[in-house]
């Protein structure tokens, strides 16, 4: 591996010009291709083998175009003072409004209040559900507009109107202003970590150039595999990540060579076969994670993953190949000031920053190590309190319609008429389908936590039926997912009474569903990719325990960051200092995404770091100098990769979608609690204290484990001993 990538490294140098053109013609297709491709359309959320996905199947099927995935809005109406909409004036307003709502060139109805008997006991309040033909993702600009235009027209009346829906919906993502920022403090660390503005650039540069590739292919295939903009958000905000960070460490390395005496192109190369080496299973431990996500079962979550692994394939191919092209074009810009200055190539001292630290945790292992564990588990403490469910306009913020919307009809109607479940009876068979959705209906009515039950609305067939129940809970509350539960243990005595069965649908259900099934899929998931992860890592390290130390490391902080986000976003302590305005349940995909994405970010920093205790180790040092080595050569670049890595997803926070906060939050922390508390202060730790026995391997498993030489043993004595016959040839434009 080391030796091959030595070779690509040194190839890339010497025919730079090759290399940019190739990735800058792969910018320009890709992104031709992105500026021609059809949009996505919005074939909707789906998660085969949930009771709700089923009886929202069931419902296609059986009340053909209905559209029962188009896009609704609900415009509620309140009159002003303590007034009623029943008043002639304000009812007049109203049915005005409705009649223009209703000339939508993509509308297929909307239900008049009025007649629908939806406005509230007081009179204060009354609300219009418009529907449309066309998912949400579909809905054009003129028809958003034209909405708008309404709702305004209705406001001038004298009426206060707000609007709920997944017709508000702005499509979600997030917007430049958080990359720019990441992008941002990277640069100041880079900096201050380089001292070459060159040398700071070049990661920026060529991770902006990664996440272009991956953005604009993601652009050009979205429409042939139905990838949304969700998806393009976690693979650029993990694409820029991990971009920046490769590039740095490929950097780094080259600097440390060029401060040994070699020359630009042999130092690229070095540096491409060691820190690239590591590179490329750090990248695989991250592809691992991702592409894990597929065993979860949710078809949008894997096709998150599978794009964002995409990206970290494109980020660790550049790092190997455009980096080193770069530093060809600038082989000594990217060397700090006072080296260009003085001519003169510094090695890292022998007592910087890292060897200090080494030397602390070494003198003392068992106070750190026991300090780092208990912190870490009194932070996930809050985990254990953990309720999962899916964040909705309730959510938002106070400044949005749609929260305003949620709060209005909460106010008149109600916490649960927010989410009303939907009932779909199949009586297909029964003699009397009639009779059973009564019966059904009645039964299910009479359930304690019940508000009321919306008359049946059948097929043109006859045999299958459709009702909305609307609990007394909030649709997030626990007590609304135990009525579910409820319902549905009662329905084998029912289907025996009437012959017909039903099943419970609706997006609370769909969020109660989802969020039973996201935790029985976490175990599996869990096994399946660390237990993949743990057996790259015996490739890479040659070791029994340190795979294991680095699993249980994770473990330790993914559990901590859960603990967090439980903290601030579901129990509200700090929420105000985020921009959190209603804490609730955590998003269901929350520890999916959590375990999958820091899972790979903390193997990059084992790999980094401890390849290089492991290189010294192999070259001789003893286990204790080996730490210390380690420390001093990458505990800087591991620090300032961390920081990185926190800048771009700290990022995220300041978008006002909820659940990007969320996500950009929990990354946020995990990577710090992992890179500093595990990985500069544990793992240390645990390696003074077993020594020798860290690097144990079974003789019966070092024969059949594959060597990659991840370390550049190969290196340290092949370029050298053995110099290529047109070795001199190659340096000659490197002293240009």
């Amino acid at each position: 591996m080391a030796t091959f990538l030595y070779r690509v490294g040194r190839l890339a140098f010497r025919r730079r010009w090759y290399v940019a053109l190739v990735w800058a013609a792969v910018l320009a297709a890709v992104g031709l291709g992105a500026l021609k491709a059809p949009g996505a359309s919005d074939e909707g959320f789906s998660m085969p083998g949930i009771e709700s996905q089923k009886a929202f199947d069931l419902m296609e099927e059986r009340f053909p175009g209905a559209t029962a995935d188009g896009a609704t809005a609900r415009v509620v109406f309140v009159a002003p003072g303590g007034e009623k909409v029943t008043a002639t004036e304000h009812k007049k307003a109203v049915e005005e409004a409705v009649a223009e709502l209703g000339d939508g060139t993509q509308v297929a109805g909307v239900a008049d209040p009025f007649q629908a008997k939806a406005v509230s006991k007081d009179g204060t309040t009354a609300y219009a559900t418009v529907s449309y033909k066309v998912a949400a993702n579909d809905l054009t600009d003129a028809s958003k507009t034209h909405l708008e235009r309404a709702i305004d027209e209705a406001r001038d009346a004298g009426l206060t109107v707000e609007a709920g829906g997944s017709a508000m919906d702005d499509g979600g993502g997030a917007g430049g202003m958080a990359e720019v920022i990441g992008i941002a403090i990277a640069a100041v660390v880079l900096l201050v970590t380089f001292g070459s503005l060159a040398a700071a650039g070049l990661p920026l540069l060529t991770a902006v150039i990664g996440v272009g590739v991956s953005m604009a292919t993601i652009l050009t295939l979205s429409s042939a595999l139905g990838l949304s903009t969700t998806t393009g958000t976690l693979a650029m905000m993990l694409g820029l990540a991990v971009g920046i960070d490769y590039a740095l460490f490929v950097v780094s390395r080259y600097r440390e060579e060029r401060a040994k005496g070699r020359t630009p192109q042999e130092a690229a190369g070095l540096a491409t076969g060691t820190a690239g080496s590591a590179v490329v299973f750090a990248g695989l431990t991250v592809v691992i994670a991702l592409a894990g996500l597929s065993v979860v079962g949710i078809p949008m979550l894997t096709k998150m993953g599978l794009a964002a692994a995409g990206a970290v394939v494109v980020a660790v191919l550049i790092a190997l190949t455009l980096v080193p092209a770069f530093l060809g074009f600038w082989p000594n810009a990217v060397l700090s000031r006072r080296t260009r200055k003085s001519g003169r190539m510094e090695e890292d001292g022998e007592n910087n920053g890292g060897t200090r630290w080494a030397r602390f945790v070494l003198r003392r292992p068992l106070p750190v190590l026991l300090l780092g564990v208990v912190g870490l588990g009194a932070l996930a403490v809050p985990m254990t309190e953990l309720q999962l469910g899916m964040p909705g306009d309730e959510a938002k913020s106070t400044s949005t319609t749609e929260r305003r919307a949620y709060d209005a009809l909460a106010e008149a109607f109600g916490p649960g008429f927010n989410g009303p479940l939907t009932v779909v009876v199949d009586a297909k068979g029964d003699a009397d389908p009639k009779g059973a959705v009564t019966t059904i209906s009645e039964e299910i009515g009479a359930t304690k936590g019940i508000v009321s039950v919306s008359p049946a609305r059948f097929n043109d067939a006859g045999d299958t039926a459709v009702f909305s129940v609307v609990p007394s809970t909030a649709p997030t509350d626990e007590k609304t997912k135990n009525l579910v539960t409820v319902i549905r243990d009662e329905r084998p005595g029912v289907e025996a009474e009437t012959g017909a069965t039903f099943e419970v649908t609706g997006s609370t259900a769909m969020n109660i569903d989802i969020a039973d099934k996201v935790q029985a899929a976490l175990v599996p998931y869990l096994i399946v990719v660390v237990g993949l992860a743990i057996v790259l890592l015996l490739v890479v390290f040659r070791s029994l325990l340190v795979p294991l130390k680095a699993a249980l490391g994770f473990l330790l902080s993914v559990l901590a960051a859960l603990g967090a986000v439980v903290v601030v976003f579901q129990q509200g302590h700090g929420a105000e200092l985020l921009g959190v305005e209603q804490t609730g349940p955590i998003m269901s995909l929350m520890p999916i995404f959590l375990v999958g994405i820091v899972f790979g970010l903390a193997m990059d920093y084992e790999v980094f770091l401890v390849s290089r205790m492991r290189e010294a180790y192999v070259h001789g040092e003893s286990a204790r100098q080996a730490v210390t080595s380690g420390f001093r050569h990458s505990a800087r670049v591991v620090v300032a990769a961390a920081l990185i890595m926190i800048a771009v997803f700290a990022g995220f926070i300041g978008e006002s979608d909820s659940m990007i906060k969320m996500i950009g939050f929990g990354l946020a922390a995990a990577v710090l609690l992992d890179a500093f508390v595990v990985r500069m202060a544990i793992v240390p730790a645990v390696l003074a204290l077993l020594g020798d026995k860290a690097w144990w391997l079974p003789k019966w498993l070092d024969r059949i484990l594959p060597r990659v030489d991840v370390e550049g043993e190969a290196l340290s004595r092949g370029p050298e001993a053995e110099p290529a016959p047109d070795a001199a040839a190659d340096l000659e434009p490197a002293r240009t």
